[in-house]
């Protein structure tokens, strides 16, 4: 009975070994080349927000609020865009409101713009000279804070309402966008 598990166990002490070896002596396959953060469809913040599959709701809205004319502009801008799962969060009929009121859903979605390119690398250097902390001024002349909160970055407005950055440097002619898992109401 001793002599087939030990056969047993030296297969597999064999086989083991033989594939660790086989593991450390083989060509390594050379590591894909990390994808360009291109813009999306080629162009400005607008176009590059509407041929992303994550941020089609935030376009609709752009349009809708007249904000697409100024965000196809010269720029630079930083957009930190509610991805579509995030706008679907907010009650419908508080949606709907926006919707129809052009100026106010102008003025939430520019609490989400502010002057300049910031790409990543831009905002940790920037939380990393405010000791964790950076205060921007939005489009709408707002503030909005940034900070890490349980390792991810943060966005706050004026009220208070918080986001996390759900994805960085979506690159684009005149800008770059952040995805981001909440919508800013402002004050």
């Amino acid at each position: 009975m001793k002599k087939p598990i030990l056969i047993v166990a030296a297969l597999l002490t064999i086989t083991f070994f033989s594939n660790s070896s086989f593991a450390q002596t083989a060509p390594a396959t050379p590591p894909a080349a990390p994808a360009a953060a291109a813009p999306a469809g080629g162009g400005d913040v607008v176009a590059s927000l509407t041929s992303s599959d994550n941020y089609t709701a935030f376009s609709v809205a752009v349009r809708a609020a007249g904000l697409a004319e100024t965000l196809e502009g010269a720029g630079p801008f930083t957009v930190f865009a509610p991805t579509n799962e995030a706008i679907g969060k907010i009650p419908s009929a508080q949606l709907d409101a926006l919707m129809k009121d052009p100026a106010k859903l102008a003025t939430v979605l520019k609490g989400h713009v502010v002057s300049g390119k910031l790409m990543k690398a831009d905002v940790i250097k920037a939380l990393t000279t405010g000791k964790g902390k950076a205060v921007l001024k939005t489009l709408d002349g707002q503030d909005i804070t940034l900070s890490v909160a349980n390792g991810k970055l943060q966005l706050a407005d004026a009220a208070g309402n918080t986001a996390l950055v759900t994805g960085f440097d979506l690159a684009a002619s005149n800008g770059v966008i952040h995805g981001l898992n909440g919508v800013l109401v402002g004050k």
